[in-house]
């Protein structure tokens, strides 16, 4: 008997939202705001965040990426949150590829130095990844990291994204073209 789909949301069910502010096991995300600013700059400055988001941002770099978000949701293309525990900005999960016609999204992290080992990417990932189930009625989404970063591939394991395959030479990393893993959550995961 064939799998029924979950229905897409269609073309603009997102746009109509308010982007929300979401908790899960001890995290709270929510929508940047300018006063970030300065976490955003040390973010991009930590080594490991440039050798797998391949840029660093100056002050100016950063007040733009933050204004863009709202422009990105509305425009139904991403979003993107801080996470933050005990109130600090710890981190940052984005949605991007967001493809509603096709219940489909790709999501990205990263978190500062200062939180590492504390499974914050797990959380925020297991609270994004319900809101997109649950609100968007998306049917997959997906995170890719390069072959070489073994701690994306922990924590996409242990937020419950299966490992689905590689993708050969489909990041460029600032020492070349890396191959990607490819994990994914459906709507009908546990």
């Amino acid at each position: 008997m064939p799998m029924l789909a979950a229905p897409a949301v269609p073309p603009g069910s997102m746009a109509a939202l308010a982007q929300p502010e979401l908790r899960a096991e001890g995290v709270h995300l929510r929508p940047w705001l300018a006063a970030d600013r300065a976490v955003v700059v040390a973010a991009y400055a930590d080594a490991a965040i440039r050798r797998w988001h391949c840029r660093s941002m100056t002050d100016d770099e950063a007040a733009d990426w933050i204004a863009a978000w709202p422009g990105r949701w509305r425009a139904e293309t991403g979003a993107g949150w801080a996470v933050c525990d005990a109130g600090v900005v710890v981190g940052q999960l984005s949605l991007r590829r967001v493809v509603l016609a096709d219940g489909l999204a790709e999501v990205s992290y990263w978190v500062l130095p200062t939180a590492r080992g504390r499974r914050v990417a797990p959380r925020a990932l297991a609270a994004v990844s319900a809101w997109c189930f649950d609100t968007l009625r998306l049917h997959r989404v997906e995170l890719c990291h390069s072959t070489a970063n073994e701690a994306s591939c922990r924590v996409a394991r242990r937020a419950g994204f299966t490992a689905e395959g590689t993708k050969r030479g489909e990041g460029l990393h600032a020492d070349g073209w890396h191959d990607m893993h490819l994990h994914a959550r459906l709507h009908t995961d546990a």
